[in-house]
């Protein structure tokens, strides 16, 4: 079975995640962040996979330490259990749009951490500051060892911001899925 729990506290936070890739979307999210629940439920949902994000943090300063570390602990987490990526499809690409908004995602879990995020809310879509998504997809990439690709564009910051976690999910979901013909999906043999 293709899951990991990840725990992680600091001065700041307490995270614990817990994924499991072959789930059927089943999400619980309880970070004392509802609009920060809310999108991860989303995420999972629609990916496909299992999710367990549980946080305290210091909200009492900001959500900053919150939202970053969670996307550590959730990075940390994807990447146990992806393992060595035997059989994954390793690629992904999708669309997902919601109302006026739309939002892009193309993936690949090759072992090469990169971000390339383009587009911008208007606002703080659930009092997060809209910078702050950036920095948790970077921060997710970066400890799972993805390279992603994403846009977006809308006028509602809820829509961009929920299309954004939907299509995040859905390309995961995807690229982590098992096609038993392939192997380590590497010309090197190894990600």
């Amino acid at each position: 079975m293709r899951c990991a729990e990840v725990f992680r506290e600091t001065k700041e936070t307490k995270v614990r995640v817990l994924i499991n890739l072959d789930g059927q979307g089943e999400v619980c999210a309880d970070t004392k962040i509802p609009f920060l629940d809310h999108m991860l439920s989303a995420m999972g949902r629609h990916g496909g996979f299992d999710l367990t994000v549980e946080a305290d943090g210091d909200l009492d300063i900001d959500c900053h330490h919150t939202v970053e570390d969670i996307g550590i602990v959730f990075g940390q987490a994807l990447k146990e259990a992806i393992g060595e990526g035997r059989g994954i499809v390793r690629f992904s690409h999708m669309a997902v749009p919601m109302d006026e908004s739309i939002a892009y995602a193309t993936l690949d879990l090759g072992g090469r951490s990169y971000l390339v995020m383009d587009g911008r809310f208007f606002g703080s879509p659930g009092d997060i500051p809209g910078d702050l998504y950036e920095h948790f997809f970077y921060s997710i990439c970066s400890n799972a060892k993805i390279t992603a690709n994403l846009s977006f564009t809308g006028r509602n910051d809820h829509h961009i911001c929920e299309a954004l976690f939907k299509v995040f999910g859905i390309a995961l979901g995807m690229a982590t899925r098992v096609d038993p013909k392939k192997g380590i999906p590497s010309t090197k043999g190894t990600l």
